[in-house]
């Protein structure tokens, strides 16, 4: 009894240690870790920001898209004596960009920066990116494994590098800015300049960094640091192959999002691919002799909504794939079930809408229409959304 009485006290004194260290220094940095499984990675992160940061100034936020490994169990008991650990935990919700503005929005600090949680991101950075920007030479500071000085080795195969060194290409175009690594999602800015651009930011994807700097007015002035990036410790990966494809969720967020909701653009775009496979298939299986025009349909209408779904899961709901046999079958049942009710929306809209006097033409892109907005609402509540 005397034994666990005495560890408990050095727990408590611990603690009280710890709070004390906390409230020496006025909190100046809050560090946003977006985190998926990763349960291993947390203590040893908040050791390594402790020895880069010191006992007191800074936070870290883990923002954890209820993960089914404790990540956000472990995050927690850290908390418990730790006052500068944070949690929020998501449900229902997912993806990397979203996970980090609403890490972001979360604190006081006055300055807040973006890392991962699985140790490829170099903490002892942070000092050097956070005195850029407080110098006020600078309204951004991020690392770059393609700048003097860093490498990626941490990638986990050349083919990830040569997309990340395309994306960066791409990106150069997106933001007008400069940038050798768009990819590397570690960053530093001010609170103030986050909060002010939120509203703007589409939450969709995986490189919020790349939002925040084509979505500035006026254009910010970007500091870059050499980042050897590390191999992953432990956890998922919040990537995968396709990088590249965020691009093109930001290319839509840029020239249609003002008006047109991102993902429904890129549903749109899917949307008139499918068209494309409809028709292929069509005509490479209909031969009157051997099968009929109403089976050759069908078989092409499934191929089309087959492909359909495979290419909204890989680009327009990326950041909420379904993965796994299991999920993708029900997933893809759900999908055809809802395309199935769109075409007949579709149809019967498009029939109505004609006998009425209104020109053909007119009344098949009406009933094309309606069945797209019926899908994406169907689709994104009951196959990629919460009740998925």
């Amino acid at each position: 009894m005397d034994m666990v009485t005495g560890q408990l006290q050095q727990q408590i004194n611990g603690a009280a240690a710890l709070a004390k260290a906390a409230a020496s220094r006025p909190l100046e940095l809050a560090v946003v870790l977006p985190t998926l499984n990763e349960r291993g990675n947390i203590a040893p992160m908040v050791e390594r920001l402790e020895k880069a940061l010191g006992p007191s100034g800074w936070e870290a936020v883990f923002v954890d898209d209820n993960s089914h490994d404790g990540t956000a169990e472990e995050a927690r008991r850290i908390g418990q004596t730790d006052p500068r650990i944070r949690v929020i935990q998501r449900i229902g919700r997912r993806g990397l960009a979203s996970a980090a503005i609403e890490g972001m929005c979360a604190t006081a600090a006055p300055f807040v920066a973006v890392m991962d949680a699985d140790h490829q991101h170099d903490p002892a950075l942070l000092n050097d990116m956070l005195a850029a920007v407080k110098s006020g030479e600078y309204d951004l500071a991020y690392a770059s494994r393609f700048a003097e000085g860093g490498n990626a080795d941490g990638l986990s195969s050349k083919g990830r590098e040569q997309g990340s060194r395309l994306a960066n290409a791409l990106a150069r175009k997106l933001t007008g800015t400069e940038l050798t690594d768009a990819m590397s999602g570690f960053f530093l800015l001010r609170t103030e300049q986050l909060r002010k651009q939120a509203d703007g930011l589409s939450g969709i994807g995986f490189k919020i960094m790349l939002d925040i700097l084509a979505t500035a007015r006026p254009q910010l002035k970007v500091k870059e640091f050499p980042l050897k990036f590390a191999e992953r410790l432990s956890g998922e990966s919040k990537l995968d192959h396709g990088v590249a494809l965020d691009f093109v969720a930001g290319l839509a967020e840029r020239y249609f999002g003002r008006w047109i909701p991102t993902r429904f653009v890129l549903f749109g775009f899917v949307g008139g691919l499918g068209v494309f496979v409809h028709m292929a298939v069509l005509a490479a299986i209909y031969w009157p002799d051997s099968i009929g025009f109403g089976w050759a349909q069908a078989i092409a209408t499934v191929v089309a909504m087959s492909f359909n779904f495979w290419l909204n899961n890989l680009l327009t709901y990326r950041d909420q794939k379904l993965k796994g046999p299991d999920s993708m079958f029900w997933g893809w049942l759900k999908f055809c079930g809802a395309c199935s009710i769109g075409a007949f929306a579709n149809v019967a809209v498009a029939t109505v809408l004609e006998s009425e006097g209104l020109a053909w033409w007119a009344a098949a892109l009406i009933g094309v229409a309606i069945a797209s907005v019926w899908n994406y609402a169907l689709s994104s509540k009951f196959v990629w959304g919460r009740f998925r």
